[in-house]
């Protein structure tokens, strides 16, 4: 039996950061030795968390943060704080020897032209964009394996990639008037307080925000969908908040380009994932719910063939928190660590 490997977790307050906590309690292989925050250093992991009484890791001490002694110290570092903040953190840490997953935007997009424009900031580590490995494991096993500095991709570009993907990637369907219309959690907000993530703001309501190319998301998810295509695209991104604190539905619209029957679609997919036990693809006439998902890496999906208008809907369901973050994070770094990729992540939802 391999020794067990170590992980530092910087920026342990946020949503993000308590997912990886929960799933890293769990982990047979790998252990959190480390926690930083700057706010709630000396404090606790289990005063921030009561749910960790009783666990190895409740008396683990949350720290200021230090690239060299997490170097030192950890077979891997998951980096859980905001864009423009990871870009010098995750840089130094890199420096520093230290193998890193970023959990922000800042190492997604290849062109760091398009990153500024999306994030109003200039890029401080464009010497590493062509080394961060896009972090979804169905695309990109083999260079995550390999990777020093990984990009975990965002919860919406997830859902839409890897609903896309087969269907782009075997000329299935135009490249133009895709529409991606997706529903998140409250969680995918973060966990920083703000009046439109309240609870008397989201309970009871269901409302549209950032549509018509305004998400930040958007040219993550084109960048990905245009290398599966093969070619360069436009697609519309509009996002929808869920009165729910967890989870991603995403109906993506389509116009087909070939004369493929329900049957050769449904061949293209299931041949697509078929090494890829986290996406299942559901059977014909059942539609894909958050609740099926709510807490695990799985992504579900239903195709959908309307001969009527031409189009293939693909609808696609994830957790935002796991699939669309930390558990995501989490198969990464055991694949970086030589682990098999489910080790240690859910394989049953949380319901009801």
């Amino acid at each position: 039996m391999s020794a067990q490997k170590t992980a530092g977790l910087v920026g342990v307050t946020g949503y993000t950061g308590m997912e990886l906590v929960r799933l890293l309690a769990g982990h047979p292989d790998l252990k959190l030795v480390a926690a930083t925050s700057r706010a709630e250093a000396g404090k606790r992991l289990v005063e921030l968390y009561p749910y960790l009484a009783g666990t190895s890791l409740s008396d683990i001490v949350v720290s200021e943060p230090d690239p060299a002694a997490l170097a030192r110290s950890c077979d891997v570092v998951f980096l859980a704080v905001p864009h423009g903040a990871a870009m010098d953190t995750a840089g130094k840490l890199v420096d520093a020897g230290a193998r890193v997953i970023d959990l922000s935007a800042d190492f997604r997009l290849r062109d760091d032209a398009v990153y500024s424009q999306w994030y109003n900031l200039p890029h401080a580590r464009t010497d590493l964009l062509a080394e961060a490995v896009y972090g979804l494991p169905e695309l990109y096993a083999d260079q995550i394996k390999a990777a020093r500095l990984v990009a975990n991709p965002g919860c919406y570009p997830t859902s839409a990639i890897l609903g896309l993907s087969p269907a782009l990637q075997a000329g299935l369907v135009h490249t133009e008037d895709i529409v991606v219309d997706a529903k998140s959690g409250a969680t995918g907000a973060g966990r920083k307080a703000a009046v439109p993530t309240l609870f008397c703001e989201v309970q009871d309501s269901f409302r549209a925000y950032s549509v018509a190319g305004k998400h930040r998301h958007t040219p993550e998810i084109e960048q990905e969908c245009a290398l599966a295509a093969g070619a360069p695209l436009t697609l519309s991104f509009n996002p929808h908040l869920l009165p729910i604190n967890r989870g991603i539905l995403s109906t993506i619209y389509t116009r087909l380009k070939t004369s493929a029957s329900a049957a050769d679609i449904r061949a293209v997919y299931e041949t697509f994932y078929r090494d890829h036990p986290f996406v299942r693809l559901l059977p014909e006439g059942t539609l894909p719910e958050t609740r099926w998902v709510r807490g695990t890496m799985y992504c579900d999906l239903g195709l959908a063939l309307d001969s009527r208008t031409g189009r293939l809907i693909i609808l696609s369901a994830i957790d935002n928190l796991c699939r669309g973050a930390s558990g995501q994070a989490l198969a990464n770094a055991n694949l970086m660590l030589g682990l098999p990729l489910g080790t240690g992540l859910p394989v049953a939802p949380l319901v009801p």
